[in-house]
């Protein structure tokens, strides 16, 4: 168990595992591998991966922004050059997995369009699919700031890959605030785009 527990890779091949474990259960009981269960299975990818961005969001602002400040200067460059740029690569990537399976999960349940246009045009359900929608545009919204806003100020910020070398300090800070204030702005979204999401599933 040590051997698994005490890698990480180990550790999630074996959670994948597990998890075939239970498929298998459900097939031995008679379950189908219909569109019902596609659609379960991109909602579970669909959860997955928003656990892994705004856990990471969240971790970004209400642990690593507050706590930076109190860090001796001495010790800041191991957080910047070593845990941020890994924590960003998942947290990017954690935007890009929900949003693309949230529009899968939205196809394949019939209702891509629905909860792109609000339900403007719908004439049934139309409370689920707005609030679905307006849960959607905030993901969308958020998943933009990520790519095109926070990372890009990252990079410069923390010259990632050495990719900014002659970039100045006033500049640096520039951008280290210009990604704080648009991954803030994710975390206030964030509690609205997941009252959305989950009010649409059971209200």
């Amino acid at each position: 168990m040590a051997a698994i527990l005490s890698n990480l890779r180990n550790t999630v091949i074996a959670g994948f595992v597990v998890a075939l474990v239970l498929v298998i259960i459900y097939t031995v009981m008679g379950g189908s591998f219909g569109a019902a269960y596609w659609s379960f299975f991109f909602r579970w990818l669909h959860v997955l991966s928003g656990v892994m961005w705004i856990g990471l969001l969240w971790y970004f602002n209400f642990v690593q922004i507050p706590t930076m400040p109190s860090i001796p200067d001495e010790q800041k460059p191991a957080i910047g050059k070593h845990i941020a740029p890994k924590a960003l690569f998942w947290f990017r990537w954690g935007a890009m997995s929900t949003i693309a399976t949230g529009l899968i999960l939205a196809a394949l349940n019939g209702y891509i369009m629905q909860v792109l246009t609000l339900g403007v045009f719908d004439s049934f359900a139309v409370r689920t699919h707005l609030m679905l929608g307006v849960g959607m545009w905030f993901g969308i919204v958020m998943w933009f700031n990520v790519w095109f806003i926070i990372w890009p100020n990252q990079q410069k910020a923390l010259n990632i890959d050495n990719k900014y070398p002659d970039i100045s300090a006033e500049d640096k800070a520039t951008a280290a605030r210009k990604a704080m204030l648009f991954s803030r702005t994710n975390t206030l979204l964030s509690i609205p785009m997941l009252f959305a999401m989950v009010s649409a599933q059971n209200i």
